[in-house]
């Protein structure tokens, strides 16, 4: 059971002996997303300014790594290959982080990119955030999964209805 809201840890899609597949809670959001109730609205704007503030923060402290580096006077090279590393793992890190947000990644794949994800982490920051202000992150993704689930589990349930002894033998 999850301590936050009360869901068991569980992928969205398994059944429940309860009636049914349980949403996938969201970090920040739990199972709120369902129906947008229990403080929905405010966890959103809290993790918009919260993902804001800290890509600002983020920038500030590669702002005094760079100063850093201009005192010690590496040269303009290191300057520009450091600002052009930053930029380019920013911009691959906002389109992963915003792609993960309809789709799953492939593990292999993920655990390949971590690297450059740790250093691009101002660009997943502000993907989280921009994605934030329309719904919480990765809500698409999980209400498409849940949906999916259950369709299944009523289609299954329906089916399973009656007695099967009085079922007419073809």
């Amino acid at each position: 059971m999850s301590a936050v809201n009360g869901t068991p840890d569980r992928a969205a899609g398994t059944p429940d002996t309860t009636g049914g597949p349980r949403p996938e809670p969201l970090r920040f959001f739990g199972t709120t997303w369902v129906d947008h109730g229990r403080g929905y609205l405010a966890r959103r704007i809290g993790v918009s300014a919260g993902s804001l503030a800290a890509a600002a923060a983020a920038c500030f402290v590669l702002r005094i790594a760079y100063q850093g580096l201009q005192i010690a006077q590496v040269g303009s090279f290191v300057d520009l290959l450091l600002v052009v590393m930053f930029a380019v793992c920013s911009a691959l890190a906002f389109r992963h982080t915003w792609e993960g947000f309809t789709r799953r990644h492939d593990p292999a794949r993920q655990s390949a990119l971590r690297g450059m994800l740790s250093i691009g982490f101002v660009g997943s920051l502000l993907a989280y955030f921009f994605r934030s202000l329309t719904e919480a992150p990765g809500e698409k993704l999980h209400r498409e999964e849940y949906e999916a689930a259950r369709a299944q589990y009523e289609k299954r349930i329906s089916r399973r209805s009656g007695n099967p002894k009085k079922r007419r033998r073809a």
